[in-house]
């Protein structure tokens, strides 16, 4: 039959149970349905030209009792969805969904649960082409008696109404969509109280809008609900410092595409932000919460908190491992700030050290609130608190705070201050002229890092750089001379340890790889659980070390008994360097004099460089009575190990094995107990008793799905499998909608409590710029190049832009730079400086003409934005940026 023939054709010859309209208002008793009542439904052909709504139907306003015929127009197929479009006689088109009467709504089923109803129509829209949402539920006590779902474009829209007497009705807003049609499709289920079942006794399957297809389903709201799993994730990435744009595309990469993750972006930053908001102003209390619960599950952690008032101003905390780390390795302690870890900007201190693998290991950690003397002095008194020792060796920067706290708490450590970070200095503290030059700079480097010359060796040599370039009285240099013994190498040869960290850069080294996982927008509790995951990357290298070493055995280089002993004491690491120097001592060590002083032979072994060219001669003591041996090149003080000379002369008496008294600890291979490779010292380890299962389950179905990865029909039936499972899981399982919440999936995912009050919050106005009591010297470099930062400004007196100055200060700077000019010696050192490339001074003016600034301050900033990208020279020139 012709569809376009039969549009008089009444509803009734074309029966269809599933375009039959059952209204809760109807004369249909619902109370007395059998509940094993079923209607058939009968497929629609596609000669069905017309549908007629029953009389029950009268509550439908999209569809009219006056006008009961609506005439089939088409088939409709959007993106693999198939739906029948009808239209009514004022012209209001209805769109019915084909689907496989498998997954349609049946009219007077029965169902066990709650969630058994759900999931049948969710997966009846999911193939129809719409997205439902919850609608009214009625109660009768306690009782749910009726449950309605609606299409998720249920509801009128609202209309802003324009007022054409009214002006203000008509200024331009943000344009706001609305998804709602006033739909009136939906299912509506009551609960019989005597079977405890659930009845569906209306469907309204008609939509008065398109249809979408499943190409298109995963942006409806329902399919973009995050789920555990995926809530779980993005916290997850966030701990790496990855965010939700990248947690969002290695999502569907994983999973296959994005049409398979749930949630968008948009959905995927809101959950961050979800995030911040449950922690809030308990902030403080979860994180000291935290360090409290671990003192009580954790073997042997420490931690302490300095609280003024209602602030937290400091904490400190160590675990088992690294006060482990500590006792092995805690000879040399090197500590520095860093900034930018959390939203409150506390300063963050980690301790660093280095562990038998020669690799940086952490002793603990401390956040504080500002860097004054007395909250170094506080973090440094808890540190000993918590490992109970001092340090041989301290190494710091120059930061005052650190140097008067480390001399007040650690008064029987040496303290050793960075001397790379002295030496960068030099660029900006002396001309720019005499460093480009001359050998000054390279000369300079060449005597401070000489670790072979001792301090009248150094002084002596220093004096006569300083004499050569006429630097005698230059105020910086002086000034670091003056701290000599705190910096130069030469100055702590015979200190154990003190070649082990020469500069801060493991600290440093430290604090970027902490860096790596925090971010300035963090919350203290969502940095500590950043910390603790790059602990446990440090703590996974350190693992992985110590796994190579037990399960490899290194090549040999030497027929000599002494190696082979090397390799079964020292780590691999550690036993490269012995290695070489066992090696070396065959080739590049020839004996010269030798003498007797007692029990005493005092050999002189001479260095040789690859070129067998002598360049330095050391005195190897051996006492024969008690087989002790030192040599004057003090590499088994500064370092832990023996050198190549000391090889060299056990060769005479045949020394086939290190002597214990030579053998440093902390080298060893099995120097850290076994149970600081424990998995419960983990942190970003889910240690739960489900967190296990979940992960053995997913691991498990892993396994299975690569097994069967060219297995088609395998891989079906493991999936039907599965889906059973969850079928049943699903209905002996009634869904917990608490469990759902929100507060409650993120108080699972961060293991904090959902709700709570705070005793004390983070401390505020925290400043990250150090607060010592010394006032540094700035050199000309550095004035320079914070000049250049700033940018050329406008001066209204010169009427062009030029650095330095403005009107307000107009008058001074050239009155001075007028008093500079007159000074001979200032003239010199003013072309010493424009010879070297450093930047113009303040006379120095872009030709430019005065522009009257306009109202607009975007516009105003115009002119000058060219300006402070090209800095200009002598001649006004724009050109590059100098270098120092």
């Amino acid at each position: 039959m012709d569809d376009n023939a039969v549009a008089d054709l009444p509803f009734d010859s074309a029966p269809d149970r599933s375009e039959t309209f059952v209204d809760a208002n109807s004369d249909f008793d619902i109370d007395h349905i059998d509940s094993h009542q079923l209607i058939e439904r009968s497929d629609e052909t596609s000669s069905s030209a017309t549908f007629t709504p029953s009389s029950s139907s009268s509550g439908n306003p999209n569809i009219p009792d006056n006008e009961p015929v609506l005439s089939f127009l088409r088939v409709e197929e959007r993106g693999g969805a198939t739906s029948r479009v009808y239209s009514s006689p004022d012209g209001t088109i209805f769109w019915k969904p084909d689907v496989d009467p498998t997954f349609v709504p049946v009219l007077y089923s029965v169902y066990d649960s709650w969630e058994a109803v759900s999931d049948m129509y969710e997966t009846y829209a999911a193939k129809a082409g719409f997205s439902t949402r919850l609608g009214t539920h009625k109660h009768s006590g306690d009782v749910t008696k009726h449950r309605y779902i609606l299409c998720n474009r249920a509801g009128k829209p609202k209309q802003k109404t324009i007022d054409s007497s009214d002006k203000s009705s008509l200024s331009t807003t943000k344009t706001v969509r609305s998804s709602l049609t006033d739909c009136d499709a939906c299912i509506r289920v009551k609960f019989d109280v005597e079977t405890r079942q659930f009845v569906l006794y209306v469907f309204r399957e008609a939509h008065n809008h398109e249809l979408i297809g499943p190409d298109f389903m995963d942006f409806t709201k329902r399919r973009r609900k995050l789920d555990f799993s995926t809530q779980q994730f993005i916290h997850q990435m966030s701990l790496n410092k990855l965010g939700p744009n990248i947690a969002h595309r290695v999502q569907s990469s994983l999973k296959g595409g994005h049409h398979n993750v749930h949630g968008s972006t948009t959905d995927f930053k809101n959950f961050s932000r979800s995030i911040r908001l449950f922690i809030g102003n308990r902030d403080a209390k979860l994180v000291m919460d935290t360090l409290q619960a671990r003192t009580e599950n954790l073997h042997n952690f420490f931690y302490e908190c300095l609280v003024v008032g209602t602030e937290l101003k400091s904490f400190f905390w160590a675990d088992d491992v690294s006060r482990c780390n500590y006792e092995v390795f805690g000879d040399v302690l090197s500590f520095d700030a860093t900034y930018r870890t959390n939203v409150y900007r506390m300063i963050f201190v980690p301790f660093t050290g280095v562990d038998h693998h020669n690799k940086c290991v952490l002793f603990g950690a401390g956040m504080i609130s500002d860097e004054t003397i007395e909250s170094y002095t506080w973090l440094l008194s808890t540190f000993l608190k918590a490992h109970l020792k001092q340090p041989v060796l301290v190494l710091t920067d120059q930061d005052s705070s650190m140097k008067a706290a480390v001399t007040s708490v650690f008064n029987e450590s040496v303290h050793h201050l960075c001397a790379w970070h002295i030496m960068r200095k030099l660029p900006s503290k002396i001309l720019g002229e005499i460093l480009a030059n001359t050998d000054l700079r390279k000369s300079i480097h060449k005597l401070v890092w000489n670790l072979h010359i001792d301090k009248e060796t150094f002084e002596e040599r220093w004096h006569e750089l300083l004499a050569k370039y006429d630097l005698t009285d230059h105020e910086w240099l002086s000034q670091i001379y003056e701290i000599r013994s705190e910096w130069v190498p030469a100055f702590f040869r015979d200190v154990p340890m003190s070649r082990l960290m020469k500069t801060t850069s493991r600290s440093e080294s430290s604090n970027a790889h902490f860096k790596v996982n925090s971010s300035l927008s963090n919350t203290l509790l969502q940095f500590l659980l950043c910390f603790d995951t790059a602990l446990d990357w440090q703590r996974n290298n350190q693992r992985k070390m110590e796994f190579e070493t037990n399960t490899t055995t290194p090549e040999l280089h030497t027929p000599l008994p002494i190696e082979r002993h090397a390799a079964a004491v020292y780590t691999s690491s550690l036993f490269k360097k012995v290695q070489k120097e066992i090696k070396f001592s065959l080739f590049y060590c020839p004996v010269g004099d030798t003498r007797t002083v007692g029990d005493t032979k005092i050999y002189t072994v001479s260095h040789n460089n690859k070129n067998f060219v002598t360049v330095n001669r050391y005195e190897v003591s051996f006492n024969v009575a008690d087989q002790s041996v030192m040599c004057s090149c003090l590499l088994f003080p500064r370092i832990g190990y023996l050198c190549r000379h000391v090889y060299h002369v056990f060769r005479f008496y045949d020394t086939n094995r290190i002597p214990d008294r030579y053998i440093n600890r902390r080298w060893t291979r099995n120097a850290l107990p076994a149970r600081v490779y424990a998995i419960s010292n983990r942190y970003s380890v889910d240690n739960s008793e489900t967190g296990i299962l979940r992960n053995e389950i997913i691991d498990t179905v892993s396994q299975c799905i690569d097994h069967l990865r060219r297995q088609p029909e395998q891989l079906a039936n493991f999936s039907n499998e599965l889906k059973e499972i969850k079928r049943r899981i699903f209905l002996e399982v009634p869904r917990n909608p608490e469990q759902d919440r929100t507060s409650a999936i993120i108080s699972d995912i961060l293991r904090q409590p959902e709700f709570g009050s705070s005793s004390f919050v983070p401390t505020q106005g925290i400043r990250n710029k150090g607060c010592g009591t010394d006032k540094r010297l700035v050199g000309p470099g550095e004035k320079a190049v914070e000049t250049y930062k700033k940018g050329p400004r406008f001066c209204k007196k010169c009427n062009k832009l030029v650095y330095g100055h403005d009107s307000r200060n107009h008058d001074k700077v050239i009155r001075a730079a007028e008093l500079a000019a007159a000074s001979s010696s200032s003239a010199a050192v003013t072309n010493a400086c424009s010879s070297s490339g450093a930047f113009p001074n303040s006379d120095q003016v872009l030709d430019v003409p005065c522009v009257e600034p306009p109202n607009s301050s975007a516009t105003r900033r115009q002119p000058f934005r060219a300006a402070r990208r090209a800095p200009i020279t002598d001649d006004g020139s724009p050109s590059t940026p100098p270098s120092f």
